[in-house]
C-alpha cells in the first residue's frame, strides 16, 4: 500500500473557528473538545470577543475570519464551522474564500426543521441576545420571515456571563435562564413545533429545554454532527 501526503493534520475533518474568549467551556459547549465523539480542529480568531461579534455585529473582523478559515484548510480540514450563531453574517464571504463546505451558524437549520415538522407547526429560535439578532443575520442564514424568536437576554446569568466574557459561570442559573426563555417562547407561540438554539453555548442545556417544553431541540451539535457525517461517511 502506498500513502500520499498533503495535509498538515489528519483525522479531524471539521475545523471550528473560535471566538477569543475566557468564560468556562463546560461539557456540551462547542469549545469543549469532550463534547464531540469525533476529532475536531480549533482555530482561535484573535480579538474576536463575544461582545464584538454579537453586540457589535463583528465589525472589522471579516478579514480575520476569512484568513483563519483559509489556515484551517491549509491545515487539512474538510469542512468549516464556527462557534457563534451570529457569524451567519459571514457565511457567504467565508464560503467564497475556501474550497471546502462551510456552515457558520446553527440558524441555518431553521428552514430545514420547518420542512420536517407536522402541518401547522414551525421552528422558533432561542438566542443569547435578541436585541442584537438583526434581519441581516436571519437573511444570511435563510431563516423564514416571521420566525418566532426568544432570548435569554433578560435572565440572571447566561447572557451576561457569556457576552461579558466572565471567568465564572453559575451553571444552575444559566440552565434556568435557558429553560425559562424556552418556556416563554413556547407560551407566546402555540404553533411552536421545535426550537433551534442560535448560541453554541446553549448546547449543555438542550436536554433540559427539551424536557421542559416537550419539543425537539436543534443546536450546533446536531448541525455539526450531520455535517461531519457527510465529510466522513461510515464505512460498512
Amino acid at each position: 500500500m502506498k500513502a500520499t501526503g498533503g495535509k498538515s493534520i489528519y483525522g479531524a475533518a471539521v475545523g471550528i473557528l473560535m471566538l477569543e474568549a475566557r468564560f468556562p467551556r463546560i461539557p456540551g459547549d462547542m469549545g469543549n473538545a469532550t463534547t464531540w465523539d469525533f476529532p475536531v480542529h480549533y482555530k482561535i480568531v484573535r480579538r474576536a470577543s463575544p461582545d464584538r461579534v454579537v453586540r457589535q455585529g463583528g465589525e472589522g473582523l471579516l478579514g480575520a475570519f476569512v484568513s483563519a478559515a483559509q489556515e484551517l484548510v491549509n491545515d487539512g480540514v474538510d469542512g468549516i464551522t464556527t462557534n457563534c450563531g451570529f457569524l451567519a453574517l459571514f457565511q457567504q464571504q467565508i464560503a467564497e474564500a475556501v474550497p471546502v463546505p462551510v456552515v457558520t451558524s446553527s440558524l441555518m437549520q431553521v428552514d430545514m426543521v420547518n420542512r420536517v415538522l407536522p402541518a401547522g407547526k414551525r421552528a422558533g429560535i432561542l438566542t443569547i441576545n435578541g436585541s442584537s439578532l438583526t434581519q441581516q443575520h436571519l437573511d444570511a442564514a435563510s431563516v423564514p420571515p416571521g420566525t418566532p424568536i426568544g432570548t435569554t437576554e433578560g435572565g440572571q446569568e447566561f447572557t451576561r456571563a457569556i457576552l461579558n466574557n466572565e471567568l465564572q459561570l453559575d451553571v444552575a442559573l444559566a440552565r434556568q435562564d435557558n429553560i425559562e426563555a424556552a418556556l416563554a417562547l413556547q407560551k407566546s407561540h402555540d404553533d411552536l413545533g421545535a426550537i433551534v438554539l442560535e448560541c453554541t453555548n446553549m448546547e449543555p442545556y438542550a436536554a433540559d429545554i427539551a424536557r421542559a417544553t416537550g419539543l425537539p431541540v436543534f443546536s450546533i451539535q446536531t448541525l455539526v454532527t450531520w455535517f461531519q457525517r457527510s465529510l466522513v461517511p461510515n464505512q460498512y
